[in-house]
């Protein structure tokens, strides 16, 4: 399938507090990693199936959301064509290091969605 969903990533108000109930209501394998700056993404390893990660929301007031990203063959033109489309850029192409780069765009009807192109081997 072009395009499938790749990762699905919590920003959360209390990461601890979504780890606790996640982890007691499934059985994902939850790991932290250090990204820096005093920052934490916990991992989530659900087994079969689409995996992802939680941070700390980095929007201050903002409430906690799930956000799906969906694999694309070049990030910065899908990103540029969803923009032709009617899409706002939430946040243009951003590198991962080690890992690969991402965009966020905001659709025209409001729904956020994560672009993920993983780094080449």
């Amino acid at each position: 399938m072009a395009n499938p969903f790749v990762h699905v990533e919590l920003a959360s108000t209390d990461v601890e507090k979504a780890k606790s109930f996640y982890q007691s209501l499934f059985d994902w394998q939850l790991k932290d990693e250090d990204i820096g700056g005093g920052m934490t993404y916990t991992m989530i390893n659900v087994g079969e199936g689409t995996g992802g990660g939680m941070l700390k929301h980095p929007v201050a007031g903002a409430p906690s959301a799930w956000l799906p990203y969906v694999l694309v063959a070049d990030l910065a033109a899908a990103t540029a064509k969803a923009k032709s489309l009617g899409a706002m850029v939430a946040r243009d192409v951003t590198e991962v290091p080690n890992a690969g780069s991402f965009s966020i765009i905001i659709d025209p009807t409001g729904a956020h969605l994560g672009l993920w192109q993983p780094k080449a081997n």
